[in-house]
């Protein structure tokens, strides 16, 4: 099982001991440094954007490699329109390419690729090679990449209370009874269960807007290096700290 994906360029560098019975579940990652990424290298910012989803792939790689079952990768917020439409519009561009290169690894990895987010609101061509990817692997048994595009924690929640709304009108439950897991049952995530680890990189120290919800009791580590810097060592580096903690949930 731990044997996918392997890759030279990561077998080269440094082991780095892993408790395989302790490994995460969910990891969530907020892919922060594109943009400075390509700045530092008087590069456009597209470029940090390219070599951005080039990361993508040797994550998603390793974390197959060591058991997680769940990757959700914030790839676009709601907020995120609000950039140069050039920059929008090469963003919006890239699912059709990272996913028409690197589909066919996907399906043989048995890795599922879904979303969360306002899919329906992304450009057609875009929607389609999103829809294509996850109706081609929606049968693969292996770990669930999970890309939030288009997606914002606070638009979430407020899609979820129109939702939960129009239930308690059509059924006899008081307001009162509401629980947890009946609100949990109206978000995007339902199908997931909550991240254990978030980790962002470029040394940023917020969410942004980032499953809200979902993150009340995730381990956090904000990592320095820049998103197209992260590799599969940066990685295992995290869920090794991630390892090392104790979480109480609240208790003692």
């Amino acid at each position: 099982m731990f044997n996918k994906f392997k890759n030279k360029k990561d077998t080269d560098k440094q082991n780095i001991e892993l408790d395989l019975h302790n490994i995460p579940e969910h990891i969530a990652i907020i892919m922060d440094g594109n943009g400075r990424w390509a700045k530092n290298r008087k590069l456009a910012r597209i470029k940090g954007h390219y070599e951005g989803m080039q990361t993508i792939k040797r994550i998603t790689r390793e974390a197959s490699n060591i058991g997680v079952k769940y990757l959700t990768l914030y790839a676009f917020s709601t907020e995120n329109w609000s950039r140069p439409e050039k920059e929008v519009k090469y963003i919006m561009s890239l699912p059709i390419d990272f996913l028409s290169t690197f589909l066919p690894e996907l399906i043989e990895k048995d890795v599922k690729v879904e979303t969360v987010g306002f899919v329906d609101q992304l450009p057609e061509k875009t929607r389609e090679a999103i829809e294509t990817a996850k109706a081609r692997t929606k049968d693969n048994q292996g770990l669930r990449l999970i890309f939030a595009i288009n997606y914002g924690g606070r638009a979430e929640i407020i899609h979820s209370v129109k939702s939960l709304y129009h239930e308690l009108q059509n059924s006899e439950q008081s307001i009162d009874d509401l629980t947890e897991a009946q609100f949990s049952s109206h978000l995007m995530t339902k199908h997931y269960p909550d991240p254990e680890l978030l980790i962002r990189t470029s040394g940023e120290q917020r969410i942004s807007n980032f499953l809200i919800w979902q993150l009340s009791y995730s381990e956090f580590i904000f990592n320095s290096k820049l998103w197209p810097d992260f590799d599969a060592d940066d990685l295992k580096e995290c869920i090794k700290i991630y390892q090392s903690r104790q979480r109480r949930f609240g208790g003692l």
